[in-house]
């Protein structure tokens, strides 16, 4: 495996190990908040399923600023065409009109049998998204579990599948780009109905004749710095070894990532926000013109 692969989570494993942290799982750190019936979890293993009357969600039971977590997901097999699976991390929303919420997420878009799912991925700050990128995936996502990570640091987000980062988002606010730093979120994770959007610009609709679409989870992760209140803003940026996420060598991918992430994108991205300049009116967000790693 190459170095680009294994070097951000082999340093990871290693501060884990020191410090001997107990780390999450299903059973003990999610609950099933939506579509109950179609939300089993046993252990550290949970299925999650879409049919025509529900889709179904989780939520994890704990708030936090900084830090990783992780799953391996199998997705949904064969015809899964409009039928999304999400695995994000969220602040609360307040409402739609109202609405100041931090994002970062994953979102697995379903595709008719023999044609590639679509990776979507975006982050909001403030209640503003619009920076999304899509990938097809460089490997079959329903024929074995892949472990998709999520890396959030006072310094810069990380999108990992299988160890390889695919995807990073710097904190330029010295440069007036927003950096979510300031709301404590939780993970989500979900399936659901989409065919206004989802497959092939909702042109093709999901196709019941294959329901239940189950998707599989195993093990899950994490290793965050614990929400207490708005102390933890300060708490949990300080430079500590308790802040593990804030030592140097997360601050920045390595040259070795940055090949693996150049190759990623340049074989299998599909969208990238900051090409979009007919959607933008040709004046793209601030991090478009600087410099990506």
């Amino acid at each position: 495996m190459a170095i680009a692969q294994v070097v951000l989570f082999a340093l990871i494993s290693l501060v884990l190990m020191e410090k001997s942290l107990v780390l999450a799982t299903f059973d003990t750190d999610t609950a099933c908040v939506w579509g109950k019936d179609n939300c089993q979890i046993n252990g550290n293993s949970l299925s999650l399923t879409l049919n025509e009357w529900s889709g179904a969600s989780v939520k994890g039971t704990k708030e936090f600023l900084f830090g990783y977590v992780q799953m391996r997901i199998k997705l949904v097999p064969d015809n899964s065409a409009a039928v999304v699976t999400t695995y994000y991390i969220s602040s609360p929303w307040e409402s739609k009109e109202n609405d100041w919420h931090d994002e970062i997420d994953f979102e697995f878009l379903g595709n008719v049998t023999g044609e590639p799912y679509t990776i979507h991925t975006n982050i909001f700050v403030n209640g503003v998204g619009n920076r999304e990128e899509q990938f097809r995936p460089w490997f079959d996502p329903t024929t074995d579990y892949h472990n998709y990570t999520i890396f959030w640091s006072p310094y810069i987000v990380m999108w990992s599948i299988d160890g390889v980062v695919f995807r990073v988002f710097k904190n330029n606010e010295d440069q007036g780009v927003p950096f979510p730093k300031t709301r404590a979120m939780t993970v989500y994770s979900s399936i659901w109905n989409a065919d206004d959007w989802a497959c092939q610009g909702g042109q093709v609709k999901t196709n019941w004749t294959h329901q239940p679409f189950i998707a599989n989870y195993l093990n899950y992760e994490d290793s965050v710095c614990p929400w207490t209140g708005t102390n933890s803003i300060q708490d949990c940026i300080a430079e500590t070894p308790e802040n593990w996420y804030t030592a140097s060598q997360f601050r920045q991918v390595t040259q070795s990532q940055i090949d693996s992430i150049n190759e990623k994108r340049r074989n299998y991205m599909i969208y990238n926000y900051c090409s979009d300049t007919k959607r933008f009116n040709g004046a793209l967000p601030t991090e478009c013109y600087l410099p990506p790693y």
